[in-house]
């Protein structure tokens, strides 16, 4: 851009030729290349027309992610920008216990109820139930016959079952929030198929719930009805946040991270090599990957400088995940997929007091969910040529449709 760079909100909304906010990727696996040669903030035109900010430095990403000054609450934006249907927006009563789009002190008080049974420590102690589902699933994915749909046989059932079980909601029910889910997290869907899907899983949820106080078994939700503090609504607000995000996350790190490897021989038989690798494997594919399409977006509560551009207060700044994890500040040559490559700060699991409560939970997954693909299948390869997976562009986490492999 020739022109210097907008300071203010004024400026902005001079500008005609914005850039809209990003939805598509360059390649299957990499963000838009635009996002990774700008400014670390610029200009930015939502879906909505308003004007805002799009973050894609590291540090900057970083600074936004952790001000309070910058809310998580959407409502405060604009009202020219719907990142939600306004029904939603307006009412914050219906967003009770969903506190990812909440600030402190709400936030605390509904994250706290869960945080000591997200510890490592208890993380830990679900990795040999882990392991025996991720088994039960690679026999599903073999007994499937080639090809097979690995997100269909393996990839969407581990997590799905995992957090079945640890929120107490019955497996058979998983066509339910897994159509729901989709749904939901469509970058296309209209205000009214948000507020229908948000209100079928609403009342599955209650319906649930109210069961749970009747009948309360060892699960999470279960233990949650004995909180005073938390209502019926509350408890299904909060069930229903860990019950989308953990399954749809890890969902499509598995089967999008095997796709990468996949694509990658020399990595990946760097990893059959040596497994000892997993771990750190893990973090570069979190980094590598970042699956988030929907970039987190946050409202200025007052004027706040950063990168040297004054964002005004009631402004929108959107935040470019998979850009800020591409920027060289963070690591060297940062487009190489390296799974020997030193745990990264990556912003995978987000950053500040929004960071994924569940990421202690991810890691045990993909490490027990790799390793069993390294071990079963030496000749796991793709089915189709990789310009043939269809990609999930159109849905806020991204990943792959179906990936169809043999051995």
């Amino acid at each position: 851009m020739n022109a210097p760079m907008p300071t203010t909100h004024d400026d902005l909304r001079d500008l005609h030729d914005l850039p809209s906010y990003p939805k598509e990727r360059d390649d299957y696996i990499n963000p838009a290349r635009a996002l990774l040669t700008g400014p670390p903030i610029s200009p930015l035109r939502f879906a909505g027309g308003s004007t805002g900010w799009l973050v894609t430095g590291y540090h900057e990403a970083r600074e936004v992610l952790r001000d309070p000054r910058f809310s998580a609450e959407r409502w405060r934006g604009d009202d020219a920008m719907r990142p939600v249907p306004e029904s939603v927006r307006r009412d914050r009563s219906s967003g009770a216990g969903s506190f990812l789009a909440m600030d402190a002190p709400q936030h605390g008080h509904y994250r706290g109820q869960l945080t000591r049974y997200f510890t490592v420590r208890r993380m830990r102690e679900l990795e040999a139930r882990i392991e025996d589902i991720v088994a039960d699933q690679l026999d599903a994915l073999e007994a499937a016959g080639k090809p097979a749909d690995l997100v269909r046989h393996f990839a969407l059932p581990i997590p799905s079952l995992v957090i079945c079980e640890m929120l107490g909601v019955p497996y058979e029910e998983r066509e339910l929030f897994q159509s729901v889910a989709a749904r939901l997290l469509r970058q296309d869907r209209t205000d009214a198929e948000f507020v229908a899907g948000k209100t079928e899983l609403d009342t599955f949820l209650r319906t649930l719930v109210e069961a749970k106080r009747k009948d309360p078994r060892d699960d999470l939700i279960s233990l949650l009805t004995a909180v005073d503090e938390l209502d019926d609504e509350e408890i299904g607000g909060i069930a229903g946040l860990l019950l989308i995000a953990g399954h749809e996350t890890t969902t499509n790190m598995l089967s999008l991270g095997t796709f990468a490897l996949l694509r990658d021989p020399e990595q990946l038989e760097r990893l059959r090599a040596d497994e000892s690798l997993l771990p750190q494997a893990v973090e570069e594919l979190l980094r590598y990957l970042s699956i988030v399409n929907a970039f987190p977006v946050r409202i200025a509560l007052e004027d706040v400088v950063v990168g040297g551009v004054t964002v005004t207060a009631g402004q929108s700044v959107a935040v470019s995940v998979p850009a800020a994890n591409r920027d060289p500040a963070l690591v060297d040559d940062p487009d190489r997929l390296d799974v020997g490559r030193p745990r990264s700060s990556h912003l995978a699991f987000g950053y500040g007091i929004h960071q994924c409560l569940g990421q202690h939970l991810a890691r045990i997954e993909l490490v027990a969910g790799y390793r069993g693909l390294l071990r079963r299948f030496p000749g796991l390869r793709l089915a189709v040529p990789p310009e043939q997976v269809r990609m999930r562009s159109d849905m806020v986490i991204y990943g792959a449709h179906e990936l169809p492999v043999t051995w």
